[in-house]
């Protein structure tokens, strides 16, 4: 069995940043890429939305309903198309996977289905986020028994 990397993104906030880093570590190394997709969307904001569209539909207005429900499906397919577009590009074989759990519960979920994981990298969009702590950090290294990477932005040079 080919040994795997786990890259965990956030779906909703720029999940292509690290991806060229990983797709370049994977290529070194010889290993597939797993890409673990954190929705982060919050329900309270999906409740207002479906219900928003429920009062148009009962307005009789299904075509305004059916796009208003409609663009949340085509954002949630247009990032893995992309992320597979550009996987495949760089001649990486991907696999993608999904979870709506924070990040320590959905990792050590990930990890135990799936076999042949070797290394786990989170996103800068992970790591950078006020709410994923220190504590955090130490909880998911004490679960995760492989390898863990933290990837971050590079920031950009100052002109003199």
């Amino acid at each position: 069995m080919k040994k795997k990397l786990l890259f965990v993104t956030y779906c909703d906030a720029q999940p292509e940043n690290g991806l060229s880093y990983v797709i370049e570590l994977a290529k070194i190394m010889h290993e597939d890429l797993t890409i673990f997709l954190l929705k982060k969307k919050r329900i309270s904001r999906q409740v207002d939305e479906l219900m928003t569209a429920v009062t148009f539909a009962e307005a009789n207005e299904q075509e305004i309903a059916r796009q208003m429900v409609a663009v949340d499906c085509k954002e949630d397919v247009k990032i893995p198309v992309r992320l597979l577009g550009t996987c495949y590009q760089s001649g990486i074989h991907v696999d993608i996977c999904s979870s709506r759990a924070d990040v320590v519960s959905a990792v050590k979920e990930c990890l135990r289905q799936r076999n042949g994981i070797d290394i786990v990298l989170l996103a800068p969009n992970i790591t950078e986020r006020e709410k994923f702590t220190g504590k955090k950090l130490q909880r998911l290294m004490s679960t995760v028994t492989r390898p863990l990477v933290t990837l971050s932005r590079q920031q950009s040079a100052v002109p003199a």
